[in-house]
């Protein structure tokens, strides 16, 4: 989880590497930028037939337009940060994002 470019939190569990963090970095970066998740602005250039690499312009050592990343919105306020995950193909890392965070509203909201 980022504020505005400040890790909160982060966790590396077995099977992951360095290049997780480089992915989740690239995938922060197009949420702030676009302000959607990772996975909706990849998928919203598909759908136009073409690829966010091609039609975005943006250096792909520092963007990557994969699931698994998601803006963090307080109401009243606007984005925050993000929180992502990285290791599974990306329908699978925004997936589990969406559950995860389901998950913690849902908590929030029985209290």
């Amino acid at each position: 989880m980022q504020r505005n470019g400040h890790k909160l939190f982060h966790a590396s569990l077995p099977g992951t590497a360095p290049n997780n963090d480089r992915w989740l970095e690239r995938k922060a970066r197009v949420v702030d930028l676009f302000g959607h998740s990772s996975f909706y602005v990849g998928t919203s250039f598909r759908e136009k037939g073409t690829t966010f690499e091609a039609e975005s312009r943006l250096d792909p050592d520092l963007y990557a337009a994969h699931g698994g990343v998601f803006p963090v919105i307080v109401r009243g306020t606007g984005p925050v940060g993000t929180v992502g995950v990285s290791g599974l193909p990306q329908a699978e890392d925004h997936a589990f994002v969406v559950t995860q965070l389901e998950s913690f509203l849902n908590s929030r909201d029985a209290q």
